[in-house]
């Protein structure tokens, strides 16, 4: 039986009707976050599809130290609360350090564990205790069966609502490739399994100092995602990709998000009516 996480309205498992975490890839500034925000609100409510919105305060995990990182805490906890002021949608952020999480947890739904710091011990306690449920990704270099330990790791800090987050597998250099096998066995735990399909679209270091990515390919993932029951999709997106200020090449333009959410939408009710 897969377990149920609810969040806010939305009960999320792999049974049920197949959610939607997309946003900003980073916060670049207040309108278009809520410009973001009320376009996926609507496109979700029109296809009846559940919605959480995602966006990040700080990219401390880039490769140059020049890579915009974002606003950081303070002013995107001032983001993130007008977007709850305008929208009232549930809201997913990413963390890095243990002292960002009790404020965080204050404006947020659901707390995100990046890859690079899925089994950072420290870190999943403190997360744990915010009583919130946690989006871990698995980390590029994991085997799926290794993400049991770290479920095992939650539990003993007593924290059970936990969702698992594919996000690709490192295929030699600047590369990542997604194994549905593997996502296959994610979903024995039990456990809601997402499909990160935008940092799966990534090629790691593939323009130097920054990533590359394959956004083109962002429908066949999210298919390939509905076609085996995953409880969501996660898609980062922006109205200029190419002027975005942080991973443009792996992201979804905004106006397409539309033709991506009604196809997955149509599979995964035929998949899941079996």
């Amino acid at each position: 039986m897969s377990k149920i996480i609810n969040i806010g309205n939305i009960s999320l498992s792999n049974s049920s009707q197949i959610c939607v975490i997309a946003g900003l890839n980073v916060l670049e500034n207040l309108e278009m976050t809520i410009d973001v925000a009320t376009y996926l609100q609507k496109t979700t409510k029109d296809l009846g599809i559940p919605f959480i919105f995602k966006a990040s305060f700080d990219k401390a995990n880039r490769s140059a130290v020049e890579s915009y990182r974002g606003p950081g805490l303070a002013e995107g906890i001032k983001m993130f609360e007008e977007v709850k002021k305008s929208l009232n949608v549930p809201i997913i952020t990413d963390i890095h350090e243990i002292s960002q999480i009790e404020k965080i947890a204050e404006v947020v739904d659901v707390i995100q564990i990046p890859a690079f710091l899925c089994r950072q011990t420290d870190l999943i306690e403190a997360a744990c205790k915010s009583n919130l449920p946690l989006n871990i990704k698995k980390g590029q270099f994991l085997s799926p069966g290794q993400m049991s330990n770290i479920i095992e790791k939650c539990s003993y800090f007593g924290n059970d609502n936990i969702i698992l987050c594919e996000r690709g597998s490192s295929f030699g250099y600047n590369n990542l490739i997604v194994d549905f096998l593997g996502v296959s066995e994610l979903k024995e735990t039990q456990n809601p399994v997402i499909l990160d399909v935008t940092h799966s679209l990534q090629l790691p270091g593939g323009q130097g100092s920054s990533a590359g990515g394959r956004s083109n390919q962002a429908l066949d993932l999210a298919l390939c995602a509905a076609a085996i029951g995953l409880a969501g999709i996660f898609l980062e997106v922006h109205p200029n990709p190419e002027n975005a200020l942080c991973d443009g090449p792996s992201a979804t333009r905004l106006d397409e998000i539309d033709n991506i959410l009604s196809k997955v939408k149509a599979l995964d009710g035929i998949v899941k009516s079996f």
